[in-house]
């Protein structure tokens, strides 16, 4: 299902960026940025982890840097029965963790300096084990990829703006050709364009976490952990926010670490945090009814 959704994500993001070369360069645009999109998918697809780590500044430690950080990777490697991702520690004092990586055999999992100050050891199982969920959930190649074509389409977009506003138009149109009508509709897709790319983030990143939370959860055997973790994490971020996150790479992390500014809510690429611990709670009731 996951290489699904990866095909008709990264066709319709393509044809996004085509659709801006379009209208910002004309027939020769179509063919230029269709060369991009070819040349980004491919980015995306090996590169998204290394991107993903670098924007966040984080740098991978060892066993020795990080020993509690490991202990919980082996135990709950082995429960999953993927191999243990490589591990990163994010200097970013907000709170917050992700998983990046096209598959398990390449996954890294980042956690910020700020989360490790905030929680204890049966907390950051729980987070570890969302995170893990995206690792065996396959899920976190998409997220990714997602989140590198969004990125691109946003900047592209931007650039697309300043050349209509300053360059005399569509620059390889011809605007007695286009008229005032079609200089508008090339405005609004360009400005629309990245919109778009973003809608598509949040469908896609609000089911994960679900999904992830679930799965950790059930490995974990511990749902309350998790929600007691994502209870801090909220407080937190609103506290602190993020001083490396990028909006682009918003819905890796396992809550918005863009919460603490005022727009963020708008566009939010986390589902409410208040439900995810409502459905944690509920399964830690149904758990010890089972028992």
């Amino acid at each position: 299902m996951n290489q699904v959704k990866t095909a008709v994500l990264l066709v319709a993001l393509t044809v996004l960026l085509v659709l801006i070369g379009r209208l910002w360069l004309g027939d020769g645009g179509t063919v230029i940025f269709l060369g991009i999109a070819v040349v980004m998918n491919g980015a995306a697809y090996w590169f998204s982890d290394r991107i993903a780590l670098g924007s966040a500044h984080a740098q991978e430690v060892s066993p020795q840097e990080a020993p509690m950080l490991f202990r919980l990777a082996d135990r709950l490697a082995l429960q999953y029965q993927v191999p243990r991702p490589r591990v990163y520690i994010s200097p970013d004092p907000s709170p917050n963790a992700f998983a990046t990586g096209r598959n398990p055999a390449h996954a890294a999992i980042c956690v910020n300096q700020g989360l490790l100050r905030i929680l204890d050891e049966e907390e950051l199982y729980g987070v570890l084990a969302h995170e893990f969920g995206h690792v065996r959930n396959r899920d976190i190649l998409i997220s990714s990829v997602v989140a590198v074509l969004a990125g691109t389409i946003t900047l592209i977009a931007q650039f697309a703006q300043w050349g209509m506003m300053f360059g005399g138009g569509y620059g390889g149109r011809d605007d007695r050709e286009q008229g005032a009508g079609g200089a508008v509709v090339g405005l609004l897709m360009i400005i629309l364009a990245p919109i778009a790319a973003l809608l598509i983030q949040l469908a896609v990143s609000r089911s994960r976490e679900y999904q992830a939370d679930r799965t950790g959860a059930e490995v974990s055997g511990d749902p309350l952990a998790l929600a007691s973790a994502l209870r801090k994490l909220e407080r937190a971020t609103e506290v602190v926010p993020s001083q490396t996150a990028q909006p682009a790479f918003a819905h890796l992390y396992i809550v918005n670490p863009l919460r603490g500014q005022a727009w963020a809510g708008l566009f939010s690429t986390h589902p409410p945090i208040e439900e995810r611990i409502r459905r944690l709670e509920a399964m830690a009731g149904g758990m010890r009814h089972a028992s």
